[in-house]
């Protein structure tokens, strides 16, 4: 069964395609910097890697730019859109009415179009990549994996908000959580690496979004994203948490309009507030050059990181491993080593020199004597979405 798998984030697109149940990749590859300047494709196979920069203003001209490439004369792996079994998408918010993973129909598109309303930068772009696929696949079964479906676990303590009943019971507004996908897949290979089923670990996914998760045995029990995927951690163009009283300030005193307050937290704000840039490489870059909001937004990044290992190492009284994962996870070190100084008291010691090191294997970079791991495991949400498909359809 030949599955492609879309994964749109809020400014990229991973996408490989699979031939399963062997997970043999095909090609794969990634649509970056979407609206943004110098926007990029990769796309690989296994004799050829293309890097080039393209004008893709919306995620619909990055969907088109992949299946140009798939079905291309020279460089492509499949001849037609027919060779498609499955198109495979990961869709952020399931809301309460999705909990498993499920065949995409117009009703199912509906409801994922209705739940855009809680995830504004991601639902629109995964039922724009659903819409546009089945334009280019029309033969190939559509199928959702939602994020929030790992989430399910978390107990009623942790997910229900303080506000009246009737807001949870009538109006299902509780916690959700996301990223689900990618904290399934790195927790599954931690305590795989770890050889420790009843495992106390956090999982920590940076990318543009930016979330973190306790997982107790296997299972989410806490997380930091909450009823839309806007809160928590700093995040490339998103605040994470603020005091909501600044909301009712923002509009009864400055005059902004609902709509103005929305696009500040989530389109304005988070790294690209404090420093003009959404991209880390590019803060990075600046805050060696000596830039001091830059500089200071790294060291915001890392402390609401902390604040949540210790809160989360609280929750399950304990800690066995602390997870990076994702774009930045996985390749900052700067960001890992702001996060892991200072945290002793823990456990947690970081050895630098591993921490230096480049892999894209599952690595420890803790010192030996480090009684918590500090683990790099790569993330393949696209993986993941693959095998839940090829399951869902046999």
């Amino acid at each position: 069964m030949q599955i492609l798998v879309l994964n749109s984030g809020s400014s990229s697109i991973k996408f490989q395609l699979f031939q399963m149940p062997e997970a043999t990749v095909v090609c794969s590859g990634l649509v970056e910097r979407i609206g943004l300047e110098n926007p990029k494709i990769t796309y690989k196979t296994s004799v050829d890697k293309i890097e080039k920069i393209d004008t893709i203003a919306k995620h619909k001209d990055g969907l088109q730019l992949i299946a140009k490439y798939l079905m291309d004369d020279t460089v492509g792996v499949i001849k037609s859109a027919s060779e498609l079994d499955v198109v495979g998408h990961r869709v952020v918010h399931g809301g309460s009415t999705f909990a498993e993973t499920v065949e995409i129909t117009e009703e199912v598109k509906q409801k994922i179009e209705k739940l855009s309303a809680l995830a504004p930068l991601h639902n629109p772009a995964n039922l724009q990549g659903i819409l546009v696929a089945e334009e280019i696949f029309p033969s190939a079964k559509q199928v959702a994996v939602f994020d929030t479906a790992f989430h399910q676990t978390i107990p009623v303590e942790a997910y229900k908000y303080a506000i009246p009943n009737k807001l949870l019971n009538e109006n299902n507004i509780r916690l959700y959580g996301f990223h689900g996908t990618s904290h399934k897949y790195v927790s599954e290979k931690t305590i795989e690496f770890l050889k420790q089923d009843d495992s106390k670990i956090i999982t920590i996914h940076l990318g543009n979004g930016c979330s973190m998760t306790a997982v107790q045995n296997g299972k989410s029990i806490d997380h930091t994203l909450g009823f839309a995927p806007m809160n928590g951690l700093i995040m490339g163009t998103r605040s994470g948490d603020v005091d909501p009283a600044i909301i009712f300030y923002m509009v009864n005193s400055l005059g902004y309009s609902l709509n103005e307050v929305s696009t500040v937290l989530q389109k304005e704000s988070g790294m690209l507030g404090l420093t003009g840039y959404s991209d880390l490489r590019d803060i990075e870059s600046e805050a060696e050059k000596g830039n001091s909001d830059c500089r200071l937004a790294l060291k915001m990044n890392a402390y609401r990181i902390k604040k949540f290992i210790g809160a989360y190492a609280t929750v399950m009284n304990g800690l066995d491993a602390i997870v990076f994962t994702a774009g930045i996870g996985e390749n900052s070190d700067v960001i890992r080593k702001l996060v892991c100084d200072d945290l002793e008291f823990l456990g947690i010691q970081l050895d630098d020199e591993k921490n230096s090191t480049r892999s894209k294997e599952i690595r420890d970079i803790s010192l030996s004597s480090s009684k918590v791991k500090v683990l790099i495991v790569p993330t393949d949400e696209e993986l993941e979405i693959a095998k839940q498909s090829f399951e869902l359809l046999t």
